[in-house]
């Protein structure tokens, strides 16, 4: 049913291949804009995104056990925040997380 196709890139203006198994995989996840750009020109448009650099971390207290916790987003007083042992056992249900504030 899907067979390689190649496109042209809008940046670079380069041929490249977009498979059969990227279709399916498009099809799937019920994409329908097929990619615009190579797989190098994709990367560059990335990491131009993110800002190439590292993450920034923050130091913040954790809502379960009161451990510090750095994390990669300014912490809110608002939602609590874990240490990635007490975040693991949020996500499994073994630690309730807080009730939302009123108002929320």
């Amino acid at each position: 049913m899907y067979e390689d196709r190649s496109l042209p890139c809008r940046d670079c203006g380069e041929a490249f291949i977009f498979s059969a198994g990227e279709q399916r995989f498009f099809a799937e996840k019920g994409l329908t804009n097929e990619p615009q750009r190579c797989l190098d020109c994709r990367a560059a448009a990335k990491q131009a995104r993110t800002g190439g650099g590292p993450r920034q971390y923050h130091a913040a207290v954790c809502g379960a056990c009161g451990n510090q916790a750095m994390v990669p987003f300014a912490p809110r007083s608002d939602r609590p925040v874990y240490c990635s042992t007490c975040f693991d056992k949020v996500r499994a249900g073994l630690i309730a997380p807080p009730p939302a504030p009123a108002g929320a």
